[in-house]
C-alpha cells in the first residue's frame, strides 16, 4: 500500500510540477530572468546528455513561446487539484478519517497557494544559501520551513480534523528525512539523468523525474506512519494507559515460544542434512 500510494503521489506531482514549471517559468521570464532549466540544471549539476534532456524539457521549442490559453489554465487547474486530493487521501487514510474528496476543495486551493509559497520560500534559499556541493547550509534552513509546511498541510487537508500538535512527530520526521534524501539526490540524479537521457532522450529526464519523486513520496508516506504511531504512542503514556504486567508477560513468552520453535526447526533441518552429507562424503571416498 505504501508503495501503490508513493507511486500515485509521484505520477499527480509530476503531472503538476512539469506543466506548472513551463508556463510559471514563462510568465516569470517576462518580467524578470529566470529559466526553469537552468535553475534545474545547476541545482543538481547537471552535465552532458542529462544538462540537454533538461533543457529540451523544461524550455519551449525554438522560435516560439509558451503561452496559457483557457485549455491551459483548465488542465493545470485539475491537475494541480488532482495532486492536492491525492495528499489529502493520504493523510486521511493514515489517520482514518471519513473521505471528503471534492467537497474539501476550498482547503485544497489554499493547500496549492501555501504550496506555492513554499516553493519561492525553499527555492530563495537554495539561491540564497545553496553554496557548496550539497547545499548543506541551505538544507539546515528548510528542515523547520518542511516541518511548519507538512504539519499545516495535514491540518488544512484533512479539513482540521487532524489537530497540528499531534502532527508534529509527521512533520518532524518527513523534514528530517527528506533533509537527508535531497542529499543522496544530489549526489545519485545527475548520474541518473546522464543514465535515462542517454537512453531515451529528453524522455529520460521525465523517467529520472519520476523515479526522485518516487523516492521523496516513499519517505512521505513512510514519515506520516510513522508519525502516526508516534502520536498514538504519546497519546498513551500521556493518559497514563500502558499494558498489564500480564499482558506484557505473555507477549514476551510468545515471542521467547516462537524463537524456540524457529531454533528447533533449524536444527532438525540441519540434522536431517548431516547423514545426507556424510553418505555422499563415504560413497566419493568409495
Amino acid at each position: 500500500m505504501g508503495f501503490d500510494r508513493s507511486m500515485a503521489l509521484a505520477s499527480s506531482a509530476l503531472t503538476t510540477l512539469l506543466p506548472l514549471a513551463v508556463l510559471g517559468g514563462t510568465v516569470v521570464s517576462s518580467f524578470a530572468h529566470y529559466d526553469a532549466a537552468e535553475r534545474v540544471i545547476k541545482r543538481y549539476g547537471l552535465t552532458g546528455a542529462g544538462a540537454e534532456a533538461v533543457e529540451s524539457l523544461f524550455s519551449p521549442a525554438q522560435h516560439t513561446s509558451a503561452s496559457v490559453g483557457i485549455f491551459g489554465v483548465v488542465f493545470l487547474t485539475i491537475s494541480v487539484l488532482s495532486f492536492a486530493r491525492a495528499t489529502q487521501r493520504l493523510f486521511e487514510q493514515t489517520w482514518e478519517l471519513k473521505p471528503l474528496s471534492m467537497r474539501n476543495t476550498r482547503n485544497g486551493l489554499w493547500w496549492i497557494l501555501t504550496l506555492g509559497g513554499y516553493t519561492v520560500v525553499t527555492g530563495w534559499l537554495s539561491a540564497v544559501l545553496g553554496g557548496g556541493r550539497l547545499g548543506l547550509a541551505a538544507l539546515v534552513c528548510d528542515v523547520p520551513v518542511t516541518a511548519a509546511f507538512l504539519v499545516w498541510s495535514g491540518w488544512i487537508l484533512s479539513a482540521k480534523r487532524i489537530n497540528r500538535p499531534d502532527l508534529l512527530p509527521f512533520g518532524i520526521a518527513a523534514a528530517l528525512l527528506e533533509a537527508a534524501y535531497s542529499v543522496g539526490t544530489t549526489v545519485y540524479l545527475p548520474r541518473l539523468f546522464n543514465s535515462y537521457a542517454a537512453r531515451y532522450g529528453a524522455l529520460g529526464a521525465v523517467f529520472a523525474m519520476i523515479s526522485a519523486l518516487f523516492g521523496g513520496m516513499l519517505v512521505i508516506v513512510a514519515s506520516a506512519a510513522l508519525g502516526r504511531e508516534v502520536r498514538d504512542e504519546l497519546t498513551r503514556i500521556r493518559h497514563g494507559h500502558r499494558p498489564s504486567d500480564h499482558d506484557v508477560r505473555r507477549q514476551w513468552d510468545s515471542v521467547v515460544e516462537q524463537t524456540r520453535s524457529r531454533w528447533r526447526t533449524a536444527r532438525e533441518q540441519v540434522s536431517h542434512r548431516r547423514p545426507k552429507d556424510a553418505n555422499r562424503r563415504d560413497r566419493s571416498k568409495a
